[in-house]
């Protein structure tokens, strides 16, 4: 399931990331790798605010509906 369905305060593993191979060297790049956590922090209106690697993060919705957890 995409990473905007989780719940918040909710640990995931990250299983995958989807998209174009720019979009996900980016998304690597800021901690996003398979078999990483992930715990999303807030939601607002579809754009997230996640802690990756002891980092807040926030995400896009479109850009967070590429990460499969």
């Amino acid at each position: 399931m995409p990473l905007t369905m989780a719940s918040s305060g909710e640990r995931n593993v990250v299983k995958k990331i989807g998209g174009k191979d720019e979009t996900r060297r980016f998304l690597e790049s800021l901690g996003f790798v398979e078999g990483g956590h992930v715990t999303v922090i807030a939601d607002m209106g579809g754009n997230l605010i996640v802690n990756v690697k002891d980092t807040r993060i926030a995400l896009s919705k479109s850009m967070a509906n590429r990460i499969m957890i």
